[in-house]
C-alpha cells in the first residue's frame, strides 16, 4: 500500500451536467434519489442558494475552469473553445506541485479528440469534449492521453467513476486534483432522451413532479422518470467514491465538490431544456466536504459557480488569482459574511442575449431585442423580460415585469444588474423599462424592493 501523506488536501470536483437543485431531499425531493450527496452536504458545506452564472455547457464550463465569467473566458456559448493562455484550475493545481486529472466530458475544445494543448493543463486525461457525441447509456467511449479509443464497460455513470476510483487509488501517495465531469443527468443529443440504467425509469415514471413542471408541462410527463433515474445512479456512483476514499483512508485529506453546470427546465420557458433566467436553468446544488469544509453548516448566502474556482484554491493554501472574478465562500463558512454580494449575476446566451440578478427575493431579467444569441455575447441595449417576487412566487409563474405597483423594485434590480455587469468587465447598458399597468391590489412598499 502507498504510504501516505497528509501535507496537502487532495481536491476531487464531480460534476453533473443539467442537474435540478431540486434533485437533493435537502430540498423537499420526496423520492430519496440523493442520500449520498444529503449526507455530504449536511456534514460539510451546504450553499442552499447555488447558482450557476451561465445555463449553458461550454460557457459554465470555462467558468468553473477559470474562475472569470463567460464573456472573459471567450467561451460565451458553445462551440467556441477555451482561450488558449488562460490559466485554469489545473494550471493552479499543477504549480502547487499537484497531479491534476481529468475524466469526462471537457465541451472547451475544438474536436472530440481533445488535443494535448486544449486540455487544460491536466496531466491526466480520459476523456471527450463533447461526450454525448461519442458515447451512449451503455456504450462508453472515451479518449486518453495519446488520443485512443477507450471503451469502458457498463453504465456510462458506473464506467466513468470506475475510471476515477482507479486514478484515486493510483495516486493516493502524492496530492491530486480530479475533475469528474458527467453527461448526466443531460439528455442524449440523437434520441433526445433521458437514458437511465435498466429499471430506472419504471421506478420513477408519474411520481414526484416539482410544482413548475406540473403547472407548465412542456417534456416533463415523457422525460421526468428517466431524469429521475439518472440522478438516482449518479447518487449511488457518488457514494460509491467517498466510499473508495474511506477505504484508502483519504476521507479526511480530500475535499470534495458536488455541483453542476445549469439545470433543466424541460421545455416550459423555451424551446429546449435550459438558457433562461428560471431557477429550474441557474439552480444547481453544490455542497463542499473535506478539510476547511467539514461542519461548515447550510450557507443562505447566494453562491455563483465563479465563486468555486477561488474556493477550490483558498481551502488547499494556493494563493487565489487576483483576476479571478469569483470570491471564495471560505469566510462564510466561519461566520464572516460581511461584503459578500446580496445577488448573484447570470449572463445568458444562444436561446437569446440575456442578463439577470437575483436576491434573496426578487429576480430581474432582461434581454437584447436586436441580437442574436448564438452571434453576439452582449449588447449595449436591452428591454427590461422578467421580474418575479420568489417570496411569493417561488414557481416563477407570475411575471410583475410590466405592473405599475412594482416599478420601484424594477429600478433598485436595474441598478444592480448594470453595476454587475460593470464588474463583470461589460459595458453599462442602455436597459429600457418596459410599458406599465395597472396591478390591481397589488403592492409593493419602497423598502421591499431591496430584499
Amino acid at each position: 500500500m502507498a504510504s501516505r501523506r497528509t501535507d496537502r488536501p487532495n481536491v476531487i470536483v464531480f460534476f453533473t451536467d443539467q442537474q435540478r437543485w431540486d434533485s437533493s431531499g435537502l430540498f423537499g425531493n420526496p423520492l430519496d434519489l440523493t442520500p449520498n450527496y444529503d449526507r455530504l452536504a449536511t456534514q460539510g458545506t451546504h450553499c442552499q442558494f447555488g447558482f450557476t452564472c451561465q445555463p449553458v455547457c461550454a460557457p459554465a464550463r470555462s467558468v468553473l475552469q477559470t474562475g472569470l465569467y463567460a464573456t472573459a473566458t471567450g467561451t460565451w456559448r458553445n462551440g467556441i473553445p477555451l482561450r488558449r493562455g488562460l490559466k485554469t484550475l489545473a494550471h493552479h493545481f499543477n504549480d502547487a506541485g499537484y497531479h491534476t486529472g481529468y475524466i469526462g466530458k471537457w465541451h472547451l475544445a475544438s474536436q472530440n479528440i481533445v488535443p494535448a494543448d486544449e486540455r487544460g493543463g491536466y496531466q491526466y486525461w480520459l476523456g471527450a469534449d463533447v461526450l454525448e457525441f461519442c458515447s451512449d447509456a451503455y456504450d462508453c467511449v472515451m479518449y486518453d492521453g495519446d488520443g485512443r479509443e477507450v471503451k469502458l464497460p457498463g453504465y456510462r455513470v458506473d464506467a466513468q467513476t470506475d475510471a476515477a476510483i482507479r486514478y484515486v487509488d493510483a495516486h493516493q501517495a502524492e496530492p491530486f486534483f480530479l475533475f469528474i465531469s458527467y453527461l448526466e443527468p443531460h439528455f442524449q443529443n440523437h434520441v433526445d432522451d433521458y437514458p437511465p440504467p435498466d429499471g430506472y425509469r419504471e421506478r420513477y415514471t408519474g411520481r414526484w413532479t416539482p410544482a413548475d413542471l406540473a403547472a407548465l408541462g412542456g417534456s416533463t410527463h415523457a422525460h421526468l422518470g428517466g431524469y429521475w433515474g439518472m440522478v438516482k445512479r449518479l447518487d449511488e456512483a457518488f457514494g460509491r467514491l467517498l466510499d473508495a476514499l474511506k477505504s484508502l483512508g483519504l476521507a479526511e485529506d480530500t475535499i470534495v465538490l458536488f455541483t453542476s453546470d445549469h439545470g433543466c427546465h424541460f421545455k416550459t420557458r423555451n424551446a429546449e431544456y435550459k438558457r433562461s433566467c428560471h431557477e429550474s436553468s441557474i439552480r444547481i446544488p453544490m455542497a463542499l466536504s473535506g478539510p476547511a469544509f467539514f461542519g461548515g453548516g447550510c450557507l443562505r448566502q447566494l453562491v455563483s459557480l465563479v465563486d468555486m474556482p477561488p474556493t477550490l484554491l483558498d481551502a488547499a493554501g494556493i494563493a487565489v488569482p487576483p483576476e479571478m472574478q469569483g470570491r471564495s465562500i471560505l469566510p462564510l463558512t466561519r461566520g464572516a459574511a460581511q461584503g459578500w454580494p446580496e445577488e448573484v449575476f447570470v449572463q445568458i446566451s444562444e436561446a437569446q442575449v440575456g442578463r439577470c440578478v437575483r436576491t434573496h427575493r426578487w429576480k430581474y431579467s432582461v434581454s437584447a431585442p436586436d441580437k442574436k444569441g448564438w452571434t453576439d455575447s452582449a449588447s449595449d441595449r436591452y428591454v427590461e423580460e422578467f421580474l418575479y417576487d420568489l417570496a411569493a412566487d417561488p414557481h416563477e409563474l407570475d411575471n410583475r415585469i410590466a405592473l405599475e405597483s412594482h416599478r420601484k423594485v424594477a429600478d433598485v434590480m436595474r441598478e444592480r444588474l448594470v453595476r454587475r455587469m460593470v464588474e463583470a468587465g461589460e459595458a453599462a447598458p442602455i436597459i429600457e423599462p418596459v410599458a406599465a399597468r395597472a396591478s390591481g391590489q397589488k403592492r409593493v412598499m419602497p423598502e421591499e424592493a431591496r430584499q
